[in-house]
């Protein structure tokens, strides 16, 4: 499926004559192909079918208008405002290995300080020296000042607690504390980031915590995120590798199910490709 995505499929249906039941089936196709899920899809096009028969018209471009009102109103029932007012503001970034997180944190380092915000760079996953070095690589190319580990294998709250304590010391705006993603037991790792936790919250509330979801992955990188949003207190979600609209749906159906707002957005590689989420400007990229 390499090149399609939702806003092409829905340029040809949307340039035809007429709305006609070929329209319905290949826009339910479309929606299906963009990740959508079959329950959103289902809901969306029952919805867009009353709205056309209310408005008694067989114009494809009401119908284009009426899905980009439909997509925006559903994406917009959750709050996209990162609330980072505190001073400093904590933000743990959870997620499985693999998803983009460490980037994920540079960019985002980038994105504050493009803001004019200072910015300290917590490397808690201590259990993996490649981390640590790729999050101070990504940190640098952010701007932002990094706490590393004294050795490895260091208590990740410890390192945790030094990020936090730096930044009330030097007056830093945000402290970023990126946290493992894998352990040897699933509880293990709930544990860990429930100690990081406590260690934070006894110094300063925690501002955010941001769960990191690939959209390549789909529903399934969903399922595997599942024990953090259960445990960790997620308060919003990152989704990265949002190339083209070709998994768009995935955005919606995420927030659907979880019931947490999307925050920011990653589209590309470059350090600049991580946005906050704006339901407008989304769902015109994804419809055309």
């Amino acid at each position: 499926m390499a090149g399609w995505s939702l806003s092409n499929a829905l340029k040809g249906m949307f340039s035809r004559a007429t709305i006609d039941e070929t329209t319905w089936d290949d826009l339910e196709d479309a929606l299906l192909s963009a990740d959508f899920g079959p329950d959103i899809t289902e809901s969306v096009i029952e919805q867009l079918r009353a709205d056309v028969a209310r408005f008694r018209t067989t114009d494809p471009a009401d119908l284009r208008r009426m899905l980009r009102e439909n997509l925006e109103e559903r994406l917009a029932r959750l709050d996209p405002t990162l609330k980072l007012t505190a001073r400093p503001a904590v933000v743990l970034v959870v997620g499985v290995n693999g998803v983009g997180k460490t980037t994920t944190i540079g960019k985002f380092a980038k994105f504050l300080t493009g803001y004019g915000r200072t910015v300290v760079v917590g490397a808690a996953d201590t259990f993996r020296a490649a981390a640590v070095e790729q999050l101070a690589t990504w940190a640098e190319r952010g701007g932002a000042a990094i706490v590393r580990p004294q050795q490895q294998g260091q208590d990740p709250a410890s390192v945790a607690f030094q990020t936090v304590e730096r930044a009330q010391r030097e007056g830093i705006d945000i402290a970023l504390i990126d946290t493992a993603g894998r352990l040897q037991t699933k509880s293990g790792l709930m544990d860990e980031l429930g100690k990081i936790r406590r260690v934070v919250e006894k110094q300063t509330e925690i501002a955010e915590v941001l769960l990191v979801l690939d959209a390549t992955t789909g529903q399934n990188g969903l399922s595997q995120a599942e024990a953090f949003i259960e445990h960790a207190g997620v308060t919003g979600l990152v989704i990265t590798k949002l190339d083209g609209s070709a998994k768009g749906g995935f955005v919606l159906a995420v927030q659907e199910r979880t019931g947490i707002p999307i925050k920011l957005v990653g589209q590309g590689e470059g350090i600049n490709d991580l946005t906050g989420f704006t339901p407008h400007v989304f769902v015109q990229g994804l419809v055309g």
